[in-house]
């Protein structure tokens, strides 16, 4: 059951908003996790491997289409399957 070649490869650039053109919602049928600059992190709303970002929500502030702002994190970035 946790066999890992089943699972599909994790893409480099991923969002988990379904506008996105990033989302994969084939991904998303398995728990994603995040490490980023070594820490586990949960609150990530999308990631680039290659460029080295992650984008987090800044707090509670909405845009005006009622979607949470986010900001862009950089530094070492790392995608795994939390199995």
């Amino acid at each position: 059951m946790n066999d890992t070649t089943q699972l599909p490869p994790l893409p480099d650039h991923l969002s988990i908003d379904p506008r996105s053109p990033h989302h994969d919602a084939e991904i998303f049928k398995h728990p994603v996790g995040i490490r980023f600059n070594g820490k586990e992190r949960t609150d990530v709303e999308e990631y680039c491997i290659s460029e080295g970002w992650i984008k987090v929500a800044a707090g509670k502030t909405l845009d005006r289409k009622g979607r949470p702002m986010l900001i862009k994190l950089k530094g070492t970035v790392e995608a795994y399957y939390a199995v």
